[in-house]
């Protein structure tokens, strides 16, 4: 079987990293009997500077033409970059999973957990203005949003432990947060076989030190 990937190779220490993403994908073409065919993309700092555009459409057409896109990290143009394949493509998760692994010492044995993070909205949209001397951010959080994040978290939850956290600061993002929150607790309703808890984001940075292993999957916000 062979897939079409776009490559975009990043700046700083992206290029380093790609390159062991690609070790790697071709350590898989020798065991899974797969074929990449890998199509690089121009994207990021230097293609602002060669071509004074961080992603440009032709780039987006060449990327509409692969399987997936594998990206690493850009530096200054990130927002024309990140975001703009977030929303373009309508990525809205952000899995970020955190495990320890036999050979390499970690804060805890045994710590299996996945970050369920919602990828289209809130802060990370870069709705930002200025008036007079006041730089002001707006931060969108929609029901739509915060109801499918949910349910992805809690449908891959049931492959896991069956386990969900959601984390929010809606004692003080009463409106924002109230929302997010509201949404998890109604998919948490259709899924009673799942435990489900909620921390507050400071409460839950301490308990990832303190307690790791409490958690599974965690749902959160932008």
């Amino acid at each position: 079987m062979k897939y079409k990937i776009s490559v975009i190779s990043g700046d700083g220490i992206g290029p380093e990293i790609m390159k062991c993403s690609i070790d790697v994908m071709k350590s898989l073409e020798e065991k899974l009997n797969i074929e990449f065919e890998l199509l690089e993309i121009e994207a990021g700092d230097s293609a602002l500077k060669n071509n004074g555009i961080a992603l440009s459409d032709e780039a987006i057409d060449k990327i509409k033409t692969t399987n997936a896109c594998i990206k690493a990290p850009v530096g200054e143009s990130a927002m024309e970059v990140i975001v703009k394949l977030r929303q373009l493509f309508d990525l809205y998760v952000n899995l970020r999973p955190a495990k320890t692994f036999p050979t390499v010492k970690g804060l805890d044995d045994d710590i299996d957990m996945l970050i369920v993070r919602e990828n289209t909205e809130d802060l990370y949209k870069g709705q930002e203005f200025r008036i007079g001397d006041k730089a002001i951010a707006l931060r969108t959080i929609s029901e739509k949003a915060s109801t499918r994040i949910a349910e992805y978290a809690f449908n891959i939850a049931k492959t896991r432990n069956n386990k969900v956290t959601a984390v929010h600061k809606s004692n003080v993002l009463k409106m924002t947060d109230g929302l997010f929150l509201e949404c998890v607790n109604k998919i948490a309703q259709k899924n009673s076989n799942i435990k489900f808890s909620e921390l507050y984001v400071d409460a839950c940075a301490m308990n990832l030190i303190r307690d790791p292993k409490e958690f599974d999957v965690i749902v959160t916000t932008n």
